[in-house]
């Protein structure tokens, strides 16, 4: 699309239409080179729109990309809640979980960035959107998890939060940047701390998984 072409977009639907090609630029960008490494130069550049003129649909960079970790969530949401619908017992639930977060690398990328950038620049509405999505998300993912283990909802709601975390944290581990991955070729030593994703990621929720019950009581005695 050239830009004199998408600046003559007028009604309401080819509006969408640019919004839509703003995400569409974003990912792809995202995916090809990391999210850390995209400018909004770049993608207006993507979709043939001004630098300044991205502001019409989104208010910054970072608005761009918390839209892509919400339309990133709802399809592990759908993913995750059909395959609990067939695990049963703790460990299989917590490997679907941290399968379907960890077979995104786009999803996975963007949650490393969630609590140092992509919350920080961006509007109140959009923050407060954001956040109500997340809070639905858990609540869902949470319960189909209680169903399959010996998990609360709440509980189950929690696991998801901090898989999440631990999910952006690991994959930079797992991801290093350049140099690091240069010291990791020639030291064998230091390459054994860097974690492999998914079984990393297991570990650490089958043991929150596991803790989460023996503090039902104390939660319930300072409730009272």
């Amino acid at each position: 699309m050239t830009r004199s072409a998408f600046l003559r977009a007028r009604r309401p639907e080819q509006k969408q239409q640019r919004r839509e090609a703003i995400l569409h630029a974003a990912r792809n960008l995202a995916t090809g080179s990391g999210v850390r490494n995209v400018s909004l130069g770049a993608v207006a550049d993507a979709v043939g729109l001004a630098k300044s003129n991205i502001s019409r649909y989104y208010g910054t960079r970072e608005e761009i990309y918390l839209e892509l970790l919400t339309e990133e969530w709802q399809r592990c949401a759908q993913t995750l809640t059909a395959r609990l619908e067939h695990a049963h017992g703790t460990e299989a639930a917590v490997t679907a979980l941290a399968a379907t977060m960890t077979e995104r690398p786009l999803f996975c990328d963007l949650l490393s960035h969630l609590p140092t950038s992509l919350e920080l620049n961006i509007s109140v509405a959009a923050a407060r959107t954001f956040k109500h999505v997340m809070h639905d998300h858990f609540a869902a993912i949470g319960a189909a998890l209680a169903g399959a283990t010996g998990l609360t909802e709440s509980e189950g709601s929690e696991l998801v939060a901090a898989g999440a975390g631990m999910a952006g944290l690991l994959y930079r581990a797992a991801n290093p940047p350049s140099v690091l991955a240069q010291v990791y070729a020639q030291d064998p030593e230091l390459a054994a701390t860097r974690p492999a994703l998914q079984p990393a990621l297991v570990r650490m929720l089958m043991a929150l998984a596991a803790g989460l019950p023996t503090l039902r009581h104390a939660h319930e005695g300072r409730g009272g």
